[in-house]
């Protein structure tokens, strides 16, 4: 029993795509205050964590092609949070491909990274385990999918 609630907890965040892809997009998670939300990985649209924000729970393949699996068709983009009605937050509502500017890992256990292409593929910034970048250096503004580490 020990062993299988130890698989279930190791492969948390590289959950079944379709589930992540599907739990990335549609859950109330996404845009819930970071400090409060269940995902772990908090990109912003200013450096220093500033602007809007867009939560991610699960790695992402392409910040503008989630498909969510099943009878949905449908290519979601990846956006950042809508804040502050009547005074928007920078950022706010816009495309997370290509404008993160800063991130923050608050997972206990993995490593965040991002990338500069789509695919986990060309340069990258890294996050440890409770790290946070003020600006990215090498994917600053261009930046396309996201995967947890061992």
């Amino acid at each position: 029993m020990a062993a299988a609630l130890l698989v279930s907890i190791v492969v948390a965040p590289n959950a079944d795509a379709a589930s992540g892809d599907e739990e990335n997009i549609m859950s109330a998670e996404v845009c819930k205050d970071p400090y409060r939300s269940k995902f772990k990985l908090h990109l912003y649209y200013n450096s220093g964590q500033g602007g809007s924000y867009r939560n991610i729970g699960y790695s992402v393949y392409d910040f503008s092609a989630v498909r969510i699996g099943g009878s949905d068709p449908t290519v979601h983009v990846m956006r950042f949070c809508q804040l502050g009605a009547s005074s928007p937050w920078p950022g706010s509502g816009q495309r997370l491909k290509n404008n993160a500017a800063s991130g923050e890992n608050e997972h206990y256990k993995y490593t965040a990274r991002v990338y500069f292409n789509s695919g986990y593929k060309g340069a990258q910034d890294t996050m440890a385990p409770h790290q946070h970048i003020d600006q990215f250096r090498h994917v600053k503004n261009n930046n396309a999918s996201f995967r947890w580490t061992y």
